[in-house]
Formats: structure tokens, sequence, C-alpha cells
């Protein structure tokens, strides 16, 4: 009988570790997406200027970029490397086109989600 009493104390421990666990883990990643939040719009916030704005990136390696930078009522072209910042040209406003290009490859998790199922069921057939 006293080893019964034994095991049923080691369980009710051991069930006790488990739920002070995961709510450690649910405390943790409450913590951590509301700091996220934060995170973000106080960046949000910090990157709002109104003369200084990045109109336009493109990558030419893995670490070199050219920009279009508008800074103020001027259209820069800049080029960035490594350890680099180089004015290329500056542009006049007609000469930039605004239209939006198609975004592609745009799919929403489930329509992921959904292909993946489709290629697991193919390869075990």
């Amino acid at each position: 009988m006293g080893a019964l009493l034994g095991l049923e104390t080691s369980a009710l421990e051991s069930f006790a570790q488990l739920v002070t666990v995961i709510l450690i883990f649910i405390f943790v990643l409450a913590l951590t997406y509301f700091t996220t939040r934060f995170v973000g719009r106080y960046q949000k916030t910090q990157m709002q200027n109104k003369n200084i704005e990045v109109i336009e990136t493109f990558k030419i390696t893995a670490n070199k970029f050219i920009q279009i930078v508008r800074t103020g009522d001027k259209y820069l072209v800049i080029a960035i490397g490594k350890d680099t910042v180089t004015m290329l040209s500056e542009l006049s406003e007609e000469e930039l086109d605004f239209t939006p290009s198609e975004v592609k490859g745009t799919e929403n998790f489930q329509e992921i989600l959904t292909k993946a199922k489709e290629l697991v069921h193919k390869k075990q057939k």
C-alpha cells in the first residue's frame, strides 16, 4: 500500500511539473507576441518621415543594391554596397513609373498547406 501511495505522489508531482512548464511556455509565448507587436509599432512610427522615403530597391548581388530614394522633392538613385553608398544620378518625377507592379506568388497559408498535402498523397501512391 505504501508503494502505491508513493506512485500516486510521484505521478501527481509529475503532472504538476507538466502543468507548470505549460503555463511558463504560454507566458513566454504571450510575452514574445506582445513584445514583437510593441517593437513593430515603435519602428513603424520611427520610419514615418515626411522628407525621406525609399521608393524602390533592386538587389544586384548578395550585398549590393540600387535604390531610388525621395529626399524632399528630389529623387536620387544610389548604389549601396557593403561599406559604401554612392549617388549615381538624380531623376525627375516624370522619369519614374509609380504604377504598382503585379505581385506574384502571394498565396495564403491554406493554399500552401493544400499543395503540400497533395504532394504527400502523390508520393504515397
